[in-house]
Order: structure tokens, then C-alpha cells, then sequence
């Protein structure tokens, strides 16, 4: 039998009990705040009860999500969830910032922890860091290969979960600002407002550059699981009952090799935006893998919704019981239950009689006891101690089976919490002794001529020797940027970075996990950097704790939260740069022309006309805001930090030391710019 976990999204009651009733072996759902679809119905404090006890009563675990950033002024209020969470009990957290992970370690030990998709894992160093971090398992990037999976794998220990239906980001999970820079409304936190899915055509023409098909590999279940996947996630919690249901029993028939044409029909039906795609787990991105939702995919939905509303109309049988009956004369009749590990034991108060006229037999008994119709259980077998020529009322073998069936039930529901203490941290905000300013480079080319005033330069991680040279002679600090993109590279960045440490790099800046284990197990000092998601005080501890010397605060903080941070770590602010908006393994440019066309000088225009240059390295690409965020007449304001970043990325080398002379002078702004979201926040 399959062991492999099924996992159903759940963002209202009436789709829990369809996850739970087609099958679904967990399901994972949040609370009114703090989880990555706050826009879903969720669920209330009673709501939440309801919900556990539901799942637990039927042997399903949940899994409940804090899976957003969270700043100080919310991390009371969080460690509350976290209360709720141990006391319910949930059977994991899934999370996404580190400072939460920190709480947790702190008031509650025990709970299991599952480290979210929105961590941006991608190789096999994440999935080991998170490991020695305390978590059980990790949701691996939806961009990763069967064979990447496999070689993670082969590495790892942590259990790996692997989404297999539903919605598509264009964008890793964990490092998109598209919505939270157009809108306000952040990804990270919960409230995408999915901008993707608007037109944004390429190098001006029409189109869906940013629009992905819907993932559906329910087909290659069987092939995921002998990679050593233990938990198949169906995206959808903004998503309808039925939706769940579908998608559940799809995988139930999979697993079990009847998966048809039918449900891969009534899927498709329910829900998709021009059908499917398996480009990611097969290796072969492209163009074939966009689409965007049409009149025809909303319009297939109506005719299969009621089928597929009666897939959970009543309850399933889903837990095997097995029952003893003793009915002996002289004695009480009496029943024994057992399942899942649990056995309860009812006595009736009627005791059999000698027969009058016919007596009882044995399979009529055996019959009474196994109608276990309207409850989640079923009768796997019964044994009858039955003696000779006795009577006994149907009445009472039904009452006696109802009463031990409610008695294990409420064993199923009744589960032990886990212990958990309060949140208390006090600090006060950090102190510098002084700011310096550092410059990042997307390509060595634009190293400026003149070093002066600039105190650090990142430089990428392919530099060569002689522009290491060119810092040294400066008097410059050097650093290397592991990149973000670190799909199927692990083995390619360990060896440039042990070059870039021979060429004089004097530290790594890490913006994934990934880059970050990669650095400490080269032994190299290490920084946060862009992509992290640094987001309260407790994030810059868990660095500090690890050995971090810096990090570069999320760009979504204000500068007055970002003043308020404590700790003792050193911290930036990208003070200059044009925000990397998404990151993206399917480059947009190529549903349109090919890379020899492209040339690296593309850009996506949106509805409004507005152009987002695209650039590429290690094989992704990375959409940019239309215009570069500008702090260079507000330096007075930035308060607490110990660095700014000028973040460049497609600027000629003149146009790098143009900013940095107006960094330095503090010059007001000329041409478009943006203050970011260091004003004005997000929700």
C-alpha cells in the first residue's frame, strides 16, 4: 500500500469536509491572519476547533499555516497563533520567516515544523540547513525537475513535499515584490493581488508574459514518489469545494492506478487557465507553458459542479474498525472497538435472554455491528462470542455499536497538545557608530573608475581575478553574490566560490538558504542579502545566531520600521536600485523571441505602457521595476542602519558612478524614481 500523503488545500469549512471525505490524508489551512492566502475565507478561532477536530475524528492531520513575514509590532499577536496552534493541536506549522522559526524553537520545542514553498528552497543545501534548523520537512520549489528532486533526495533526509495541482506563480515562491511594489499588497505576506495575470507583452506587443498555466502532474504521482516524495500538495485555497474535491480524488485514483481521462477532464473542467502543464517537473520550459484564464474555462466549470459536489455529499467510510462482540448468557452484552491504535470498550445494561421463540445467530449479530453507515469508520472485521439459544434486541447491538463508535471518535478527536510558553522578547533599536555605502554589481563592467567614499562592493559571483585586484588596490572591501538562482547549480557556485575566496572575495552574500548553507559549509563569512526577507528582529537574531555579519533588510519594511529593528547584527537598506520584481527559471521574453534576438536588452510592457526590463544569469531571469527606487536627498531619514546599497543592475558603468557622485552629494532625484515602499509599507 501507498504511504505517500495526499494534502488538501482547505480555505473554508465546507472544503475540509471535502478534502476529508475524498480521501485526502491532510489538509492545511490558516486563520483569519498570518498564512500566504489571507484573502481566502479562513478560519475563525471556533472555526479552527471545528475544523481539527473534524480532521483528527476521521484520522487526517492539519497542518496550519503562518506561512508570511511578520513585523515586530505583529509578532505578539503571531506567538499567539502559535498558542492556538500547540493547544488545537495542530500537527505542523508551515512557515516562511526565520524570527517566528526562532519563536518557536523558544516557547514551543516539540511542534513539528514544515518550512514553506515561500522559503524559495531549491537545492539540496536549503533543504540540509533547514534540517539542523528543527524542520521535519520541506515544500520544495514548484520549479524543480523530477531529476533535481531526485538528487535532493539522495542528499537529504527531511521529508520533501511537492505541489502537483493547482496555480503556477511566474515567480519563485518567496522572492516576487510585483504586487507589493504595483500595489501595496504583498505576496510575502499574504495578500497578492495577482498583477501577473494582467497583459504584459514583450518589448511592447500584447500578450500574458507573466501568466503560467496551471501545474497538474497528478498523473506522475507513482514517479514522485519512488523520487522519495512523501506529500503531494494541491494548491487552492482560495478555490471552491468542489474544486477540492476533484482534485483529491484524482489523486486517491492516481495513487491506485485508476487515474482516467474523466477526472483529468472534470479537473480541467473546475478549474484551469488553458488547460495544464508539466514543463517544470519534465525539464522542458518554454512558451508551451503559458496561459491565462479564458471565457471557455469558466464557462466548462457549471456543468460538473453538482457531480462533483456529490463526491462529498455524506460522510466516507474512511478508518477500518474492528469489533469484538461478547453475548453470553448472565452477562451484560459488551463490544470492543479498535482502530488506528485505539480501542474502547461499551457494556449494555441489556443482558440476553434464553430464546423464546427463535434464537439470535451469530451473523445476524455480525451484520448489526458492522452497519457503521453515516460515520467515518468501517467494519474491517468482527469477531461474535455468541452462546447457544440466547435472544438479544436489535435495539441494543445498535445501541452498544453507536456508543462505541462515539467513543472512538472522540479518542480520534482527543489528541495530547504540545506544550507551549509566552512570547516576552524587549529590545531596543539598533545603534550604529556610523553608515558607510555599498555598491552591488550585476556584471564586473560596471565597476566605477574611482572607489572612493564606497566602503564594499558585491561583485558577481563569475568576477574575474583582476577586478578583485582592482578593490584591493582601491582599499575596497570585496565581497561575492551567491546568486538566487540555484536550480540544478549547486556544484557550479561551490566551485566559483571557492574561486572568488582564492581571488580575494572577503565574504559571500547569500540571498537564498541555499546560498547561505553553501557558505557555511565553504567556511566563508556570510551576509544576508536581497531575496532573504529579513523582516523583524527575531529574523536578525536567527542570522546572528548562525554567524551572519549583516544583512540587507526586506525592502517591503518602512524606514520607520526598519529604524524601530533591535539586535546587535549589523543591517542595510537598498537605498538605490531598480527592485528585482520576480524572479523567474521560464523567461518571459522567450514567448515572444529567442535569446539571440533578445540580446539581454528586453523589456515586458504592461497595460498602462510601462516598460520592465528583463535581465538573465545562471540560466533565470529577473523582471525589474520600471524605475529605480531613489533615496539619495532622504539619507537623513534612514536611521539605524549601518549600510546603504546601491543596488545596480542594468547601468552602464557611467551611469554607476553618476549615482554614486549624487549618493555622496545627496543630490534630488532627476528623471523617474520611486521612494519604494519604504513611505508608504504594505499590508
Amino acid at each position: 500500500m501507498n504511504n505517500s500523503e495526499i494534502l488538501a488545500p482547505a480555505g473554508s469549512i465546507d472544503s475540509v469536509y471535502a478534502a476529508v471525505r475524498c480521501g485526502a490524508n491532510a489538509v492545511y489551512l490558516g486563520s483569519k491572519a498570518f498564512n500566504a492566502r489571507r484573502n481566502a475565507a479562513n478560519f475563525s478561532n471556533e472555526e479552527l476547533r471545528t475544523a481539527v477536530d473534524y480532521c483528527h475524528s476521521h484520522g487526517v492531520k492539519v497542518y496550519m499555516t503562518l506561512n508570511t513575514l511578520v513585523n515586530d509590532t505583529e509578532l505578539k499577536t503571531a506567538s499567539e497563533e502559535i498558542e492556538r496552534a500547540c493547544s488545537l493541536p495542530a500537527d505542523a506549522l508551515l512557515l516562511q520567516d526565520p524570527g517566528l522559526v526562532r519563536i518557536i524553537k523558544e516557547i514551543a520545542p516539540d511542534m513539528p515544523l514544515h518550512a514553506s514553498t515561500q522559503m524559495s528552497v531549491q537545492s539540496a543545501q536549503g533543504v540540509k540547513l533547514l534540517e539542523e534548523a528543527g524542520f521535519s520537512r520541506v515544500v520544495l520549489a514548484r520549479e524543480l525537475s523530477l531529476e533535481e528532486i531526485k538528487e535532493i533526495r539522495r542528499q537529504t533526509g527531511a521529508e520533501l513535499e511537492v505541489f502537483v495541482h493547482g496555480a503556477l506563480c511566474m515567480c519563485v515562491s518567496g522572492q516576487c515584490l510585483l504586487s507589493a511594489v504595483l500595489g501595496g499588497r504583498s505576496g510575502n505576506r499574504g495578500l497578492c493581488a495577482q498583477p501577473c495575470r494582467l497583459p504584459f507583452g514583450v518589448n511592447g506587443a500584447q500578450g500574458h508574459a507573466l501568466s503560467l498555466k496551471d501545474v497538474s502532474v497528478i498523473e506522475n504521482l507513482a514517479e514522485l514518489s519512488d523520487a522519495g516524495v512523501v506529500s503531494f500538495k494541491i494548491e487552492g485555497r482560495m478555490k471552491r469545494p468542489e474544486y477540492v474535491a476533484a482534485a483529491v480524488t484524482a489523486c486517491r485514483k492516481s495513487l491506485e492506478g485508476e487515474y482516467s481521462s474523466e477526472l483529468a477532464g472534470d479537473l480541467q473542467s473546475v478549474f484551469s487557465r488553458s488547460g495544464f502543464t508539466d514543463g517544470y517537473l519534465k525539464g522542458q520550459r518554454g512558451g508551451h507553458m503559458f496561459g491565462t484564464r479564458r471565457k471557455e474555462d469558466v464557462q466548462s466549470a457549471a456543468p460538473v459542479l453538482k457531480k462533483l459536489a456529490n463526491l462529498y455529499d455524506k460522510e466516507t467510510p474512511l478508518i477500518p474498525v474492528g469489533f469484538a462482540l461478547t453475548c453470553i448468557e448472565n452477562e451484560p452484552l459488551s463490544l470492543s472497538a479498535k482502530a488506528g491504535g485505539r480501542t474502547v470498550f461499551s457494556q449494555s445494561e441489556t443482558v440476553p435472554q434464553t430464546a423464546v421463540n427463535r434464537a439470535v445467530t451469530a451473523d445476524e449479530l455480525k451484520e448489526r455491528v458492522s452497519k457503521c453507515g453515516g460515520t467515518q469508520f468501517y467494519a474491517e472485521n468482527v469477531e461474535i462470542e455468541c452462546g447457544e439459544n440466547l435472544s438479544v434486541p436489535a435495539s441494543a447491538v445498535n445501541a452498544l455499536r453507536r456508543d462505541a463508535l462515539e467513543k472512538l471518535d472522540r479518542t480520534f478527536t482527543k489528541q495530547e497538545t504540545y506544550n507551549c510558553g509566552k512570547y516576552s522578547a524587549a529590545f531596543t533599536a539598533h545603534k550604529t557608530d556610523g553608515r558607510q555605502m555599498r555598491i552591488r554589481l550585476f556584471r564586473e563592467e560596471q565597476l566605477p573608475s574611482d572607489l572612493g567614499g564606497i566602503s564594499e562592493v558585491v561583485l558577481p559571483v563569475d568576477a574575474g581575478k583582476d577586478t578583485y585586484e582592482k578593490c584591493r588596490e582601491a582599499g575596497v572591501a570585496a565581497s561575492v553574490e551567491i546568486p538566487r538562482a540555484f536550480f540544478g547549480n549547486s556544484e557550479k557556485f561551490r566551485k566559483m566560490l571557492k574561486a572568488a575566496q582564492a581571488n580575494g572575495a572577503q565574504k559571500a552574500v547569500a540571498g537564498t538558504i541555499d546560498g547561505m548553507k553553501l557558505a557555511l559549509d565553504a567556511g566563508m563569512p556570510f551576509e544576508a542579502g536581497f531575496g532573504m526577507n529579513i523582516f523583524n528582529t527575531q529574523a536578525l537574531a536567527m542570522l546572528e545566531e548562525y554567524g551572519a555579519l549583516g544583512a540587507l533588510v526586506s525592502p517591503e519594511l518602512t524606514l520607520r520600521q526598519i529604524s524601530a529593528l533591535g539586535g546587535k547584527i549589523k543591517r542595510g537598506v537598498l537605498a538605490y536600485g531598480s527592485l528585482p520584481l520576480m524572479l523567474t527559471r521560464n523567461c518571459p521574453v522567450k514567448t515572444a523571441t529567442d535569446c539571440a534576438a533578445c540580446k539581454g536588452r528586453s523589456h515586458l510592457t504592461d497595460r498602462m505602457g510601462i516598460d520592465f526590463p528583463v535581465i538573465c544569469s545562471n540560466g533565470c531571469s529577473e523582471l525589474l521595476n520600471s524605475r529605480p527606487v531613489y533615496l539619495a536627498d532622504r539619507q537623513s531619514e534612514i536611521h539605524n542602519v549601518d549600510f546603504i546599497l546601491l543596488y545596480f543592475t542594468n547601468e552602464t558603468r557611467g551611469e554607476c558612478e553618476r549615482i554614486i557622485d549624487a549618493y555622496k552629494k545627496e543630490k534630488p532625484p532627476e528623471g523617474e524614481f520611486t521612494r519604494g515602499l519604504y513611505y508608504r509599507g504594505v499590508e
